[in-house]
């Protein structure tokens, strides 16, 4: 039976000039049907089946036909095939309820894409993305140890069966750690995340939750806390409460008296609590040094620490004698890091005469003020409460603000960066959350 395109997701959209597919005449658009008469589902796949010395790799041609090529190629030498679809067959979707997700909690008419909820081994690899792994079945855990995925980013929020499964609103989600034992016992790699909701895995349980994972820290590289998010758009929801100066204190207390038990213990801290935490206490970070590697960055996990040092080198490599000719920037950013900002404003305009810097604080009306991190400030917030306002010569916005970074520059309520600029009348730059990249277009726009 002839294939249709319409009948895959592994379409190929490039091939790389001088590899094995190129020399076989492969091209943009040809469909890969399978290797050694086995269906690939995703690139993690792809990668490893195609890595045998001799294969057969069945491809249909835009014109329909199917032919079969009969490789030999040193063991690893890659294809050369590129795939837009890093999963090929489809993102597995999350069959949780959690009492926290923030999908649950946008309001209507946004991108369908936001709607989407993802809970998908490949993406944890390939992307980085968090798992609950209520989806997975033996079968799945199976291939994940075979093709060794590592690391893995799981989801915890707590060890305890019937919290677990509460907080997720899925019976079967009390199995998670059994899941975890047998992805230590193979040796995968892993960091684990625990959303902590006040009155459902604080307190005792997060201290039982900790000291539960603390038993696969061979493999568990880290444990980041982070805090629950809630917007506005909780109707019909659970009521859930949020960390207040008074219980997030008492969570870093927690969290430091932990961190002390297994510095001695295992020669690393192993667990931490996001920054957004010691914002909400109003306490001083940790030191950079505490951070260790860093791995949990991606949770804001001594993000502000990280931003802080590079924007420190950065200073240090322009020297002591750059100045500026009366230049006024502007940096608008969400209200948990808006002091730290100031700080890093004052900062560089010591370090840079001539040059001013005027830090805007945004409070987020569209998801309401309980959220307080700039990557989710839209388009419609940051017009409407900078249209006033003298912002000098550019307004800088952290990059996390867009969709996809730079790569798409639009916001969360589908405002672009262009539009906004146009209407504020000044130029917008979007810029990574990296101290020297933030200090290098600042020296950009000023020279």
């Amino acid at each position: 039976m002839e294939l249709k395109q319409s009948d895959f997701r592994n379409i190929i959209c490039g091939v790389k000039k001088g590899s094995i597919a190129d020399e076989c005449g492969i091209q943009k658009g040809d469909i890969l049907v399978s290797i050694n008469s086995q269906k690939i589902e995703d690139v993690i796949e792809y990668k490893f089946i195609q890595s045998d010395e001799y294969i057969e790799l069945e491809i249909q041609h835009l014109n329909g036909e199917l032919i079969i090529y009969d490789i030999e190629k040193d063991y690893d030498e890659d294809l050369g095939l590129e795939f837009s679809n890093p999963i090929i067959d489809s993102v597995r979707n999350c069959n949780n309820n959690c009492v926290f997700c923030f999908v649950d909690q946008l309001p209507e008419g946004m991108r369908d894409t936001l709607y989407i909820k993802d809970d998908d081994s490949r993406l944890s690899f390939l992307q980085g993305n968090f798992i609950t792994m209520t989806n997975m079945k033996d079968k799945d855990i199976d291939k994940m140890i075979r093709y060794r995925i590592s690391p893995v980013n799981i989801s915890v929020h707590s060890t305890n069966p019937e919290i677990r499964k509460k907080m997720l609103n899925n019976r079967f989600a009390g199995d998670i750690e059994a899941k975890i034992s047998r992805l230590n016992a193979a040796n995968i790699e892993m960091n684990a995340q625990i959303v902590c909701v006040p009155g459902y895995n604080d307190k005792d349980d997060l201290d039982n939750t900790i000291k539960d994972l603390a038993k696969y820290c061979e493999n568990l590289g880290s444990i980041a806390v982070v805090p629950v998010g809630i917007t506005k758009f909780r109707e019909n929801l659970a009521s859930l409460d949020i960390f207040t100066q008074e219980t997030a204190i008492e969570l870093i207390k927690q969290i430091e008296n932990l961190q002390k038990k297994f510095h001695k213990e295992i020669g690393r801290r192993f667990v931490y609590a996001s920054d957004e935490f010691y914002i909400i206490a109003n306490r001083c970070l940790p030191e950079y040094k505490d951070y260790e590697d860093f791995s949990q960055i991606e949770n804001g996990v001594g993000l502000i620490r990280m931003f802080e040092k590079q924007v420190d080198d950065a200073l240090i490599s322009i020297g002591k004698d750059y100045r500026a000719e009366n230049k006024h920037i502007s940096i608008a950013t969400g209200t948990s890091a808006y002091e730290f900002m100031c700080g890093i404003g004052d900062k560089i305009t010591r370090s840079i005469p001539g040059l001013k810097i005027t830090v805007k604080r945004i409070v987020n009306d569209y998801f309401g003020d309980k959220i307080t991190v700039a990557g989710l400030i839209t388009g419609t917030d940051l017009y409407e409460q900078l249209k006033e306002s003298e912002l000098g010569d550019c307004l800088f916005i952290p990059s996390v603000m867009l969709r996809d970074g730079n790569a798409d520059p639009v916001f969360l309520d589908n405002e672009t960066v262009d539009g906004i600029s146009n209407k504020l009348k000044i130029p917008v730059v979007a810029c990574e959350v990296v101290g020297s990249s933030f200090v290098n277009e600042i020296i950009k726009v000023i020279n």
